[in-house]
């Protein structure tokens, strides 16, 4: 107690130092906290970004012509639909967001056009996702827009597709792909309009790697593919992949490299403040020194002060830090805005890693001054 009464007196008569340390860690201590807050987000908003970048993983019958595949965009061989139930019921497998698709080319009005039925999405057991496609619903379509703009077709307009009404319902924005010429339905309602019920000519997917720059991620893939689904292939859109790994990696190197600096900038900032608090009081050490006080016994007192000064600036910094990441992480992540939220178990941790931290890095300059001669220091004065 007594202890405590000094350094409380120390702390007030010596106010800018004690105050601008205690600002050092707070400083540090928001930071970490607002950044440890967003992190979460920025790496989901990161992979929501990525993820709508698309599917990068297309999984068709075995025997396609690639040739012919990469001219007409899609396979004229089909498979059973069952191929995507036997996909999506393994647990160790590298695809998640799995959707089945049947597409052929017919006629519609004086145009041709290509006709896409979609499944709804599959996941593996246990990795459940947000969606990145919406089920079209049964009995209507979504048309491309130089196909509703050429045959002058609206939103809740009828239109026949091999005998089947089907209810248009969205006329597709411009999206300069061939997207534009597509007619989009349900599977099953595709899938009567061309008579190939229960048939599928390709598995749309997204792979769950997260690879070493040495590691052939299509190797693992066709892997999987082949003990599951083996009479199919898969191929990687490498690009995308390659582009959606180096984003995600980047994040993780980025706030791996900031945390440990602004550590690192604290402890210089309270190294140097403490030296300057030890000079000042060398006389005053001295006289301790003189008057029986043991080295561990002044030392302490320092040390004491530093600890005091983390807990102070850990509760300050805690609270300036969420706020920090919650009134400004949702204008940054808009995406995953929902997720920033005060976390109640980091100022448990702040509480007991900052005035550790300060203590740590008061230690050498305190050491060195506790250790002087005090005869030495008191002949100098």
């Amino acid at each position: 107690m007594r202890n405590f009464g000094m350094i409380f007196k120390e702390m007030v008569h010596h106010r800018v130092n004690a105050i601008l340390s205690v600002l050092a860690v707070m400083a540090t201590v928001a930071m970490c906290i607002a950044l440890v807050i967003t992190q979460e987000a920025s790496y989901r908003e990161t992979k929501r970004i990525m993820r709508d970048m698309g599917f990068n993983v297309r999984i068709i019958p075995k025997e396609t012509d690639l040739g012919a595949f990469y001219l007409k965009g899609f396979s004229e061989h089909t498979f059973s639909e069952d191929a995507i139930h036997r996909l999506a019921s393994q647990e160790s497998i590298s695809y998640n967001h799995l959707v089945a698709t049947l597409q052929q080319q017919m006629r519609l009005g004086n145009m041709t056009v290509v006709v896409m039925g979609l499944s709804g999405e599959l996941f593996p057991p246990g990795r459940k996702k947000p969606l990145m496609i919406y089920p079209i619903a049964p009995g209507t379509v979504h048309v491309g827009y130089e196909i509703a703009r050429h045959l002058g077709i609206k939103k809740g307009d009828t239109i026949e597709l091999a005998g089947e009404a089907l209810t248009v319902a969205q006329s597709m924005p411009q999206s300069g792909s061939t997207d534009d010429i597509r007619i989009f339905g349900a599977l099953p309602d595709m899938q009567r309009v061309l008579g190939m019920e229960g048939q599928i000519n390709e598995i749309k997917a997204i792979d769950c790697l997260c690879l070493t720059p040495d590691e052939d991620p299509q190797a693992i893939l066709r892997a999987e593919l082949n003990r599951v689904i083996p009479e199919a292939q898969a191929f990687l859109l490498s690009d995308m992949a390659e582009a959606r790994a180096r984003q995600r990696q980047m994040v993780e190197k980025y706030m791996a490299f900031l945390i440990p600096l602004f550590f690192v900038l604290c402890g210089v900032v309270l190294a140097v403040l403490v030296t300057l608090n030890v000079r000042e009081r060398q006389t005053e050490i001295g006289l301790l020194r003189a008057l029986g006080y043991g080295s561990g016994t002044i030392g302490m007192l320092f040390l004491g002060k530093s600890i005091f000064v983390g807990l102070i600036g850990a509760s300050l910094g805690y609270g300036f830090g969420t706020w920090l990441a919650v009134w400004v992480g949702p204008d940054i992540f808009q995406v995953t805005a929902k997720s920033i939220k005060a976390t109640p178990e980091l100022f448990g941790w702040s509480l007991l890693i900052a005035p550790i931290f300060a203590a740590v890095a008061s230690f050498i300059p305190v050491m060195i001054a506790v250790t002087q001669d005090p005869a030495m220091t008191l002949r100098a004065e």
